[in-house]
């Protein structure tokens, strides 16, 4: 066997499609491209979502709301009460972290931190937050603890 007499085997290859070779090839006349319209012509492209001069489906169909960056920025905060803070210790350092390692905040793509002031607090805790409602502020403060704005 040498280089040149390599080919590949029988019905491997197929012919390419002949077309406008007259009636008797079975794709003589319109060549496969059936009669008239848009895509019978030479040059023919249609892009997408083209249909045919009808209003499109997507401007048919109607447009609702919005996605604003304050709706961003509130996906990215997580409000805690006061009240879920009484089950640390004595004089910890409450945090986002520390919430997050206790699992007290469960969700991962949160970047700031509000305590509300739902619920008592007896302990005295370092509490360190982006925000503090006034109430929130004064319970901590009355139990003996710090309230740290970041």
């Amino acid at each position: 066997m040498k280089l040149g007499e390599l080919q590949p085997a029988p019905g491997m290859r197929k012919g390419r499609k002949r077309l406008g070779r007259g009636p008797g090839s079975g794709r003589g006349k319109t060549s496969g491209r059936g009669h008239k319209g848009q895509r019978s012509r030479s040059g023919a492209k249609i892009r997408r979502g083209f249909e045919g001069g009808q209003m499109p489906l997507q401007r048919r169909l109607p447009k609702r709301g919005f996605k604003s960056t304050t709706n961003v920025q509130k996906e990215a905060t997580v409000s805690v009460n006061v009240g879920a803070l009484r089950r640390f210790g004595e004089g910890a350092t409450v945090d986002l972290a520390f919430l997050q390692e206790r699992k007290v905040v469960k969700r991962k793509a949160v970047q700031f931190l509000r305590v509300l002031g739902g619920g008592e607090l007896d302990v005295a805790l370092t509490v360190r937050a982006h925000y503090f409602t006034p109430q929130a502020r004064a319970k901590i403060e009355n139990a003996g603890g710090k309230a740290e704005g970041i």
